[in-house]
């Protein structure tokens, strides 16, 4: 019996390092291919939302106005019935001769049945899925995703944020109810980077090349309101993180569902305390994933000891992807605070700069942080041998939550 467990553990051994190996070569050869790409200071018009409903009313209805073209990426699609209202949505467009083109990430989803997909297909709906799992690099292609959500119409009108498509994300869960969450709408010259990133996820999940097709890029007036897109491949979100968190003179604020930072993030955040930059990160206090929260604690200790302010939003679930420095810069995008996000996933963000959109931001953000409460868990405050365990493990798998 002995020697049966010693065998069983020495071939998990094996697999593990097997595993190991093929996700560090497999992201050092992806690292040599990506790129981070920022796009040009642009003007446009911006619209903040912050919960589901009201985002989805106004996107539903701009997608029914489409004249010319819809494209789409989104992480999640699921089966529910708030995505069938999204799927008949499509169909009806493309069956009246506007092209659709929907595009989500393979394990996002995979719970969109074959007949959903058959029936889009069959409706005119150009469908693909990307970041498929594929050799040499099976284990770390199957960790990839691409996070980001993306919808283009007519090529003037875009949308970009942290909301997909499942009842959770309109309020219809029983547990993660209400969703809180940002998503921001576009009119004006960042459309285009919108529009250049989804044709080329596009291009690289389908092959075909629609990305300097004049059809594609009509032309846009400026806007009044500054931005600047920030788009990542696995490598690049935590060089903007950096880069915003040393430019904070006075406070930094933190919005994520998840709170698990690389060495280097971690260390820039105490630089920027031990400054006298006031620091306040928001938090869930419900999870939608196991350990994310004991991994978070670590780093919460240490940065709550040093004078940052941790709270747990409590009413509803916590979604949302912002930081704000100082009044003066914020960012809305898809990009967690964690290492999948940092290392892993394809992510995009919006930099705004303007008054208009920061004071915006600005409001959205008060109103988290007085729906929020300093975290007084056992488990934080106090851990015992359990929890510890809990945190050890979550700490090995924190690249992979």
């Amino acid at each position: 019996m002995l020697e049966i467990a010693r065998t069983i553990a020495f071939i998990i051994f094996i697999i593990i390092i097997l595993l190991w190996i093929d996700y560090k070569w497999g992201q050092a050869q992806y690292r040599k291919k990506v790129k981070k790409k920022t796009y040009p200071l642009r003007r446009s018009n911006i619209k903040i939302f912050n919960s589901g409903p009201k985002l989805f009313y106004d996107l539903f209805t701009e997608i029914e106005h489409a004249q010319k073209h819809i494209h789409i990426l989104f992480y999640i699609i699921k089966n529910d019935q708030f995505s069938q209202k999204f799927i008949s949505l499509l169909k009806q467009k493309a069956e009246g001769n506007v092209e659709v083109r929907l595009l989500v990430d393979w394990i996002g989803a995979h719970k969109l049945s074959k007949q959903i997909i058959r029936e889009l297909k069959q409706s005119g709906v150009h469908f693909s899925y990307c970041f498929k799992p594929r050799f040499p690099f099976f284990f770390y292609t199957l960790q990839k995703r691409n996070h980001r959500k993306i919808t283009v119409i007519d090529g003037k009108i875009g949308y970009m944020g942290g909301l997909n498509i499942a009842k959770e994300y309109v309020n219809q869960d029983d547990k993660l109810n209400p969703w809180r969450d940002y998503h921001i709408k576009i009119k004006g010259e960042a459309v285009q980077d919108l529009q250049s990133t989804f044709l080329t996820d596009w291009y690289m999940a389908t092959k075909e090349d629609l990305r300097v097709h004049p059809h594609y890029f009509p032309p846009l007036s400026p806007g009044t309101q500054k931005q600047q897109l920030v788009v990542t491949d696995g490598w690049g979100v935590e060089g903007t993180f950096l880069d915003l968190i040393d430019q904070a003179k006075e406070k930094i604020v933190i919005g994520t569902p998840y709170f698990i930072p690389s060495e280097r993030l971690f260390n820039k955040l105490r630089q920027a305390l031990h400054k006298g930059v006031a620091l306040t990160i928001i938090v869930p206090k419900i999870s939608d994933h196991i350990l994310v929260k004991e991994a978070s604690y670590r780093y919460f200790r240490v940065l709550e000891k040093e004078g940052a302010t941790i709270l747990q939003f409590h009413r509803g679930f916590y979604h949302a992807k912002v930081m704000l420095i100082d009044d003066q810069i914020s960012d809305i995008g898809t990009s967690n605070f964690d290492k999948r996000s940092l290392f892993l996933n394809s992510e995009i963000n919006a930099l705004l700069f303007d008054s208009i959109s920061i004071e915006q931001t600005k409001k959205y953000v008060e109103v988290d942080i007085t729906e929020s409460a300093p975290i007084n868990e056992k488990a934080y405050k106090k851990p015992n041998a359990f929890h510890k365990l809990k945190e050890a493990i979550a700490f090995v798998l924190s690249p992979f939550l």
